[in-house]
């Protein structure tokens, strides 16, 4: 047994960092704090030699491969060429579409499925492939007889198709440093997306996050680039096969290297924003990942939607074309993202030149289409787009198609595996995704050895993630967020509680689920389970890296449970390191699990001992709320060390002290307004009545039970009048754009209040609240919202005249809201009739205490 502590654990991971874990003369330069000024010293080099390499890539020219493809473009028109540069997704186009377009390739999106049907069976997905693939070699319309092919976002398997295996997200297979491991099972999703008819995946994600607040941080592997390297060879090789062996073959797709270039990196963490790295950062942190995908012949990569130094990746040349293709040899194909090409400067999502001038091949353009098509059409005959251009784009295309064999292979429908429809959520594959979540646990605490269970004790199961498949999974699963799942929608898949129930059986004890860790015998031993909720981009980005700040609900579950004398081990969901030391402190041990999949039941595998624990931190586990840290920084102190993770054997390196104190930054201490003059982003203005809605886009509205119209407060419109005529209940709502959530808790952090400026112009006979939500695309209605009746505050102000009320954000907090996720931070409404003003609507910092209407 060996004397493990916090400071040989830094120790030994510094060592192994400097033995070669890291890249050699890796900078880990990262100015994602950079002044001004240090962003401008960093502008990007025009000589892209000096940095990048020309790398040796395994799957090389092929003359037969270039005549074939100079062979079809030499009859090809300027709109069958345009037509393979344009990719729209399976809502938004029909059979007869593709017969007319001949698109070169199409996608589904999270959460669109055949006959948009979220439960479409595997015969549904391969019907789909099969007639788009028929429509798009009839020549009867559009004269070509290429075909196209079907791409998507296969993140953790085929995570769009009910029934597949989904195994761990990225960061969890990150913990497992396992890359032989990666290899089988980007084969097995391969095989899987196969048997529906698809011939692209949209994987491996590749970003190198830097701070992770950020919410796409699950999908990558590591904070260290080197470990993401080696992933995305093994990915790429197991999605495409090897270059020497079965390259493309028939148990094979094509991979897609992503997002190009730096999309780990932006200032904040914020989604879809801009990275001010140093060009040599760029590479040597954020480029690893292409080194190693591309060098074993990944065919596509896949723009990303941030910017370098204030300028957008679709519609950056030097990188796209001088870096990625020219000096680092890449000959495949790049295709945007999600409309990116419409964040361009100077560009839309029906128009976008530069995008392709910058050596975007393929636009991935959803809805907008048909203008978009029309429209490079136009510029290529006026000269805006050279021939040259759409030429090397439509040839790296079919490139591409002509080495997947698209033109010889049968199609989907009677292909290999289409016809086997057994290998979705095969027991095989689930095995192996069983061995990814038992390699991916990381073990944080164990106080006096708890842990391994004996699994012949009375054991409860509470907390909200025990017995939710759904949640377990996260993000990208069947719909895009990952929500509105339940566990039937998983069928062939376990939970945790599943494992832990089994075991217990097996050895003659007792597993009993209670949510709220209610229960009438008491326990032995009490699991609890508990972690963040579904998101995905968007969605997913924080202001801090504080748990579940302000309602403390599974705090309280854990600390009831201590206090009742009942040992407690913590399996702790997440898609990033949190800050939980108060958590931490309430648990005797304590499992980082991530975000396993639907295989959930392996967890007691290792709970209970039939295996130790493997997993190590593939991201460094912060010291309070704020920190952002990374191996390689000058200053290096997180709570546990990238690398960390305990053994049966070893002894804890925390204790039952940790500083539960949240420093609040002076950054942090200006009012943020929901309604200053004008609607403030990221809101937007709702009105609401029964289960009408309006989005607010004129000055004067009327909808079911409400009449709304601008009012003229200090200034021209600068208010907000409302009139309920008391005939069902009705709502002015502010909500935040596409009703993402948005992380607030700050406002909690800094005992802010929610103030605003209402005029009463009417007698108040029936309640009128005001209400929060943190409700989002699929979540249960009621789920996160309250209202709070302020009419007596209303009728005790003099009528037409305007007065100020706040009210202690620990009110919201008190009735369930969960300010990490707030989509609708201020709703007015009332089910009586009212005639009421509002303005100057915001978070008020240090002003609790005094609010009108406290809670605390």
């Amino acid at each position: 047994m060996r004397k493990t502590t916090l400071a040989n654990v830094v120790a030994s991971t510094v060592l192994s960092l400097a033995g070669g874990v890291l890249l050699t003369g890796c900078s880990f330069e990262d100015n994602t704090a950079a002044s001004v000024s240090e962003k401008n010293a960093t502008a990007p080099s025009t000589k892209a030699a000096q940095i990048w390499p020309k790398l040796d890539i395994e799957v090389k020219r092929d003359e037969a491969v270039e005549a074939k493809v100079s062979d079809i473009m030499s009859s090809m028109t300027l709109e069958q060429k345009v037509a393979q540069m344009i990719q729209p997704e399976i809502r938004n186009i029909s059979v007869e579409d593709m017969r007319k377009y001949g698109f070169g390739s199409y996608l589904n999106g999270g959460g669109a499925f055949p006959n948009n049907d979220k439960h479409a069976t595997p015969d549904d997905w391969v019907a789909l492939a099969e007639s788009l693939y028929q429509a798009s070699v009839d020549d009867s319309l559009d004269g070509s007889t290429i075909p196209t092919m079907w791409g998507t976002d296969a993140v953790h398997g085929h995570n769009n198709v009910i029934g597949a295996t989904l195994f761990p997200h990225n960061i969890g297979l990150g913990a497992t440093n396992n890359p032989a491991l990666m290899e089988e099972i980007a084969h097995i999703t391969a095989k899987e997306v196969m048997a529906t008819g698809i011939d692209w995946v949209f994987a491996p994600t590749v970003a190198v996050v830097r701070d992770d607040r950020w919410g796409r941080t699950y999908e990558s592997y590591s904070e260290d680039p080197a470990i993401v390297r080696e992933y995305a060879a093994s990915v790429v090789r197991g999605l495409q096969g090897a270059a020497d062996k079965d390259f493309l073959g028939d148990q094979r797709v094509i991979s897609t290297v992503k997002h190009f270039v730096g999309d780990g990196g932006t200032v904040g963490g914020d989604d879809q924003g801009d990275n001010i790295a140093s060009e040599q950062a760029l590479f040597d942190i954020h480029a690893q990942g292409y080194v190693g995908g591309l060098t074993v012949g990944a065919q596509s990569v896949m723009a990303s939607f941030n910017s370098w130094n204030g300028e957008k990746l679709h519609g950056h040349k030097y990188l796209l074309t001088d870096v990625l293709k020219d000096q680092m040899g890449f000959d495949g194909f790049v295709v945007g993202d999600w409309n990116g090409h419409g964040q361009v400067k100077g560009c839309n999502n029906n128009d976008c030149a530069q995008a392709i001038n910058a050596g975007l091949d393929i636009f991935m353009v959803p809805s907008d289409w048909k203008v978009l098509y029309d429209t490079t059409i136009s510029q290529v005959k006026e000269g805006a787009i050279s021939m040259a251009r759409i030429d090397d784009a439509v040839r790296r295309i079919l490139r591409v198609k002509v080495r997947a064999g698209l033109f010889d292979k049968p199609s989907p429908a009677n292909r290999p595996l289409s016809g086997d429809r057994s290998l979705i959520g095969k027991d095989s594959h689930r095995e192996v995704a069983k061995q990814a979540v038992r390699e991916s646990l990381v073990l944080l605490k164990n106080k006096d050895k708890i842990l391994p269970l004996d699994a012949s004790k009375r054991i409860l199961v509470a907390g909200d993630a025990a017995d939710n498949i759904g949640k377990q999974s996260g993000g990208w699963t069947i719909t895009w967020q990952g929500t509105n799942n339940t566990n039937e929608d998983f069928p062939g898949g376990t939970s945790i509680f599943d494992g832990i129930q089994s075991l217990a059986e097996q050895q003659g004890g007792e597993a009993v689920l209670s949510i709220d860790g209610e229960f009438e015998t008491k326990p032995d031993v009490a699991i609890v389970v508990f972690g963040e909720e579904p998101y995905a981009e968007g969605h997913g980005d924080r202001e801090t890296l504080i748990y579940q700040h302000g309602s403390k609900r599974d705090l309280a579950l854990l600390k009831k449970l201590k206090a009742q004398g009942i040992p407690v081990v913590s399996v702790f969901i997440s898609g990033r390191p949190m800050w939980v030391n108060a958590e931490l402190n309430a648990s005797d041990a304590f499992v980082a699990a991530w975000l396993p999949g639907s295989e959930g039941a392996a967890v007691a595998d290792v709970i209970f001992g039939k295996q130790d624990f493997k997993g190590k931190l593939p991201f460094s586990w912060p010291a309070s709320p704020q920190q952002i840290v990374n191996i390689g920084d000058e200053e290096y102190a997180p709570l546990l060390p990238y690398g960390f993770g305990l053994t049966f054997d070893d002894n804890d390196v925390l204790s039952d002290t940790l500083s539960t104190k949240v420093e609040v930054s002076s950054e942090s201490q200006e009012p943020m307004s929901i309604l200053k003059g004008a609607v403030q982003a990221p809101w937007e203005l709702w009105l609401y009545s029964g289960d009408k809605s309006l989005s607010v886009n004129a000055s004067t509205h009327t909808i079911g039970a409400i009449s709304y119209r601008t009012v003229d407060k200090e200034v021209q419109e600068d208010a907000r009048k409302v009139s309920f005529d008391g005939s069902e209940f009705a709502a002015m709502r502010f909500a935040s754009k596409s009703f993402f959530r948005e992380d607030l808790s700050a406002q909690l952090l800094n005992n802010a209040a929610l103030t605003f400026i209402v005029n009463r112009h009417s007698d108040i006979s029936s309640p009128v609240t005001i209400g929060m939500n943190c409700e989002g695309e699929g979540d249960v209605a009621g789920s996160c919202s309250t209202q709070i009746d302020i009419s007596s505050k209303l009728m005790a102000m003099p009528i037409d005249t305007w007065s100020t009320i706040s009210i202690d954000l620990q009110c919201f907090v008190d009735a369930g809201i969960d300010f990490t996720g707030l989509v609708v931070p201020f709703e007015l409404g009332s089910a009586g009739k009212a005639s009421l003003s509002v303005a100057d609507i915001q978070f008020t910092p240090e002003s609790a205490k005094e609010a009108d209407i406290s809670c605390q």
